[in-house]
């Protein structure tokens, strides 16, 4: 018999380094989807709260407590991660999405320079500050981008993932040629 072995989308891809910005596999292991049944936002708000410290966001945020996060992902939706989804059954369409997405972890001086060559939102810090996300095309790709610290998470769907690499990789050495 066969012996499978689950491996990352980004495997063998990155790490990637040019000047000073690097971009590696963020290593986000649990991914689920949350989208509170029709009535349920502030039930799915008490549920998250009382079992991880966390409430459902607001459009364009990220709320963390330790490990745990749950990520703005679009109109009643978002993305728990690091968490056991459990106590939101019954109140919540759960999907685990672990497999689905490749996380990227974007670092380096002023690294919003190097999506601005991708993705049409200003990532500045003064607009796009710690704890703001944002659904958007990267290329041709849809995204989840969202400010961690000096750097940027990146979700892109698992297909995409050589894609992804090979698009801010370009913009990377794009960046740090120019200085």
């Amino acid at each position: 018999m066969a012996e499978l072995l689950a491996t990352s989308p980004l495997e063998g891809l990155v790490p990637l380094s040019a000047g000073p910005f690097t971009l590696s596999d963020a290593g986000v292991a649990r991914i689920t989807s949350v989208a509170p049944f029709a009535g349920k936002e502030k039930a799915v708000s008490a549920a998250l709260k009382k079992a991880h410290g966390l409430a459902f966001p607001a459009p364009n945020t990220v709320i963390s407590k330790g490990e745990a996060r749950i990520v703005w992902t679009g109109r009643g939706q978002a993305f728990l991660i690091g968490a056991d989804p459990a106590p939101l059954a019954g109140i919540a369409a759960l999907t685990d999405q672990s497999d689905g997405w490749a996380v990227l972890r974007l670092d380096g001086p002023e690294a919003e320079r190097v999506l601005a060559r991708k993705v049409a939102v200003d990532l500045r810090p003064a607009v796009f500050g710690e704890g703001a996300v944002v659904r958007t095309a990267l290329g041709h790709m849809m995204s989840v981008i969202l400010r961690a610290g000096a750097g940027f998470e990146i979700f892109v769907f698992r297909s995409m993932a050589h894609t992804a690499v090979h698009e801010i990789g370009e913009a990377m050495r794009a960046v740090a040629a120019r200085g």
